[in-house]
């Protein structure tokens, strides 16, 4: 199996897992590489969403070290992005050695979009502010490696995914595909939303389709998985579904 570039651990403040756990059921699922990416959103709300980046790096240098001959350990960073505090969030992510960088957006209004009830609005206008916010911050930010979950917001409306469409918000994301390549940043196919029952990996097909018909090609893939259960979780029939989506475009 391929390798996961979206991997959480004991590091987030979201996620148990320990390390070793998640190494060696990477290990058992055969694959090649696995990347680290721990939550680090130090303007999250009010209290933060960090960990002590030394602790972090000696870690999973050690865990590279020891695993060198079953698996390639990669070290990054899932950095919380926002408009006000860019020139922060830039010298963190030049400030260490991280080897891949999601950018995500995990804020709108200065409230979590986990906590739907804290918006007092409908489904449509919380999707919609939410793909304005994603442009905002690509457009602001240059320290990421690849865009995270586009549209991770349909977890958590009240319909779920029960109403969306890429139709629905087609100016609102082809703001953000159009960001995304004009920077040459790729986008995230996140299976996440496989494993939550969402029913599609982010973003839905219908996206990933527009963003190869508007020429974007680069992408990678992750589980986001927070604990060793969920890892490579829905790879094989995402993988499927994207070669099918860029070879049906080449034809065209």
């Amino acid at each position: 199996m391929r390798g996961d570039w979206h991997v959480h651990t004991r590091f987030s403040l979201d996620s148990d897992a320990p390390v070793r756990e998640m190494l060696d059921r990477a290990v058992a699922l055969k694959m090649t590489d696995i990347c680290f990416t721990d939550h680090y959103d130090m303007f999250f709300l009010d209290e933060g969403f960090t960990f002590d980046v030394d602790e972090y790096f000696r870690v999973m240098q050690e865990y590279r070290e020891e695993y060198r001959d079953r698996i390639r350990v990669h070290i990054g960073v899932e950095l919380g992005l926002d408009t006000e505090h860019t020139a922060e969030i830039g010298e963190f992510a030049k400030s260490w050695p991280f080897e891949y960088i999601i950018g995500s957006v995990h804020k709108l209004f200065e409230k979590d979009p986990y906590e739907r009830a804290d918006y007092d609005c409908t489904d449509e206008e919380f999707y919609r502010a939410y793909f304005l916010r994603c442009a905002e911050c690509i457009r602001a930010n240059d320290c990421f490696d690849v865009f995270g979950h586009l549209d991770y917001v349909v977890r958590y409306g009240y319909s779920k995914a029960e109403h969306y469409s890429y139709a629905a918000y087609k100016r609102e994301i082809d703001e953000i595909l159009k960001a995304l390549i004009e920077k040459n940043i790729p986008l995230e196919v996140n299976t996440a939303g496989l494993a939550k029952g969402v029913g599609f990996a982010h973003p839905h097909p219908d996206v990933l389709k527009r963003y190869i018909e508007l020429g974007g090609r680069q992408y990678n893939m992750g589980s986001d998985a927070h604990d060793a259960a969920h890892l490579g979780w829905g790879f094989e029939e995402t993988e499927k579904a994207l070669n099918k989506l860029v070879f049906l475009q080449s034809i065209r």
